[in-house]
């Protein structure tokens, strides 16, 4: 995958938001604003498209979207649980009604034993709560990785906007 089938993928996920009537917000850290971007390449955006959260510190995290100090101390920044509390205050603060949210160590350091260098946890939601986390460990260097958290995270939201719609 490259940055372009990257644009392909957040223009299927827009046309399916627009069709839906669904507005998305981001929360992101270790991809930067990634998803946001490839979304706001998209033409008429603004019709489904809220506003993205770029909360790269723990504090920024805190402040920003709710997320808790006992959570960040107890799992971390790279975890589901924090993943999890970034969906719920990205919708709380925005007006959108689905989020994803992704927070990973994408390298070349930062990784340990128990989280290496790839590991990206993800969080998907909607209005009426979290619909689903996970954790994937991907590899490459630090681009690679953050290309492929972006592919992944708009990737899945498809896959639920699809089962959502049937």
């Amino acid at each position: 995958m490259n940055l372009s089938e990257l644009h392909i993928l957040s223009k299927r996920v827009g046309i399916k938001l627009k069709q839906q009537s669904q507005i998305l917000v981001t929360a992101e850290s270790c991809t930067g604003g990634g998803i946001a971007s490839a979304i706001t390449d998209a033409a008429g955006c603004s019709a489904w498209f809220d506003r993205a959260f770029v909360t790269y510190s723990n504090e920024a995290k805190m402040e920003m979207l709710d997320v808790k100090a006992e959570t960040l101390e107890e799992f971390g920044a790279v975890s589901e649980q924090t993943v999890n509390e970034m969906v719920l205050g990205a919708l709380q603060f925005s007006r959108g009604s689905y989020a994803v949210a992704v927070s990973g160590i994408a390298g070349p350091s930062g990784g340990t034993e128990e989280k290496p260098v790839g590991t990206v946890c993800f969080g998907w939601g909607n209005a009426q709560g979290v619909l689903e986390t996970a954790t994937h460990h991907f590899s490459g260097n630090r681009e690679e990785v953050r290309l492929q958290a972006c592919w992944h995270a708009l990737e899945h939201l498809e896959d639920i906007l699809d089962r959502e719609q049937d």
